[in-house]
């Protein structure tokens, strides 16, 4: 079987969705010897082909972001198949929330989240309006949908009436890689980013969803009651950004929030490492990988009890609301503050992350494709 995975997130460097589709496509290299496996990825002009993505044969449209969607769009309101694209191609897994209509070849579409359904406000309208409209179409098209959460099979299901049986929830895993990180090493992530001896992270794209204007309003609650933490947010500017440095400054908080910017994957096990706590009080997460990363590395978690979170933390982190500032404050005091709690959650937390691996995502969605060809 001829399988062409979309790497478009990976290939321009999209967080959570570029991680997903490098993880598992070098995990189902990995574990699969039996099938021939496609790159497919729509053009940008930051494109950048990474390992092991470089060594497998490639599929590209000339197409850039907007003209792809608009041609998937065209195609599934037109009725107008796209198979011409993927000549050979017996198998395609859509892991960028699009897909491209299809006839002749069977369909997986990841499904990651439908934040755009419990937040529109949080989207650019035009990307709001893309995904209200073709999303409920990619979702029944597709021949099996892959979610990544119990919470996301659910949302799909309230929402479009998605039959259950169609949807497999597959997770995500933790790359072997997130461990905790040697001193040494630790000692050269302090040098290289300028991170204090203290300090509290955060992970992930600044953007609105990502609840970091509360964790600003906490943080400095903190600063004001005498706990002497910094707080580092490590992340690249996404949409709707400006209110976040409009409201930094406003706290007063420039030169106490470190703003390190993205940071590679190779440098996070370590940037993890040097965290005395992890906060993600995101307001909602289709599964939330940083979560996990953090806790493989061994850093105590504080995060939020709505969405996939609790799915994917268990028993091994503080879950907060998210609209409350104050439990915040008094879960991040309450972890900084006590030593044994915190080494009751990097216990917990080591065990939590180990239940969750790329390979074993990789040999459930094999199960997925396999199933689609027997039938």
């Amino acid at each position: 079987m001829r399988i062409c995975i979309d790497t478009s997130p990976a290939v321009h460097r999209r967080a959570g969705l570029g991680r997903y589709a490098l993880e598992l496509t070098s995990a189902l290299l990995a574990a699969d010897s039996d099938n021939e496996y496609v790159a497919f990825y729509h053009q940008r002009a930051e494109a950048q082909v990474d390992p092991p993505l470089d060594r497998l044969p490639q599929l590209t449209t000339n197409l850039s972001t907007k003209p792809w969607r608009m041609s998937a769009l065209l195609g599934h309101l037109a009725h107008f198949p796209q198979d011409r694209l993927f000549p050979g191609i017996d198998l395609f897994h859509a892991t960028d929330h699009l897909l491209p209509r299809l006839s002749r070849v069977k369909t997986v579409f990841t499904l990651h989240d439908l934040i755009f359904q419990f937040y529109p406000e949080m989207h650019k309208p035009l990307n709001r309006w893309f995904l209200t409209l073709m999303m409920p179409r990619f979702l029944r098209a597709a021949d099996a949908v892959i979610a990544v959460s119990e919470c996301t099979k659910k949302d799909a299901v309230h929402f479009y009436g998605i039959e259950e049986a169609k949807i497999h929830v597959v997770y995500e895993g933790v790359n072997p890689s997130f461990r905790p990180a040697p001193p040494e090493t630790v000692g050269q992530m302090r040098r290289k980013y300028s991170l204090p001896d203290n300090f509290t992270l955060t992970v992930g794209t600044i953007e609105p969803r990502k609840n970091l204007t509360s964790l600003l309003e906490a943080y400095s609650a903190l600063r004001q009651s005498g706990v002497e933490s910094k707080l580092v947010i490590a992340g690249k500017k996404g949409w709707l950004y400006e209110g976040f440095f409009r409201r930094l400054s406003e706290l007063g908080l420039g030169d106490e929030v470190v703003l390190p910017g993205f940071v590679p994957d190779r440098d996070l096990p370590a940037l993890y490492g040097a965290a005395d706590l992890f906060v993600f009080p995101s307001f909602y997460e289709g599964f939330g990988l940083p979560v996990l990363e953090a806790m493989a590395c061994g850093v105590p978690v504080v995060t939020s009890n709505t969405s996939s979170l609790p799915e994917v933390a268990g028993d091994a982190a503080v879950l907060i609301d998210p609209s409350s500032v104050d439990e915040l404050v008094t879960a991040m005091r309450a972890v900084l503050e006590n030593h044994e709690l915190r080494a009751e959650l990097r216990a917990k937390g080591l065990k939590q992350a180990a239940r969750f691996s790329w390979e074993k995502a990789a040999k459930e969605t094999l199960a997925v494709y396999s199933s689609l060809v027997k039938n």
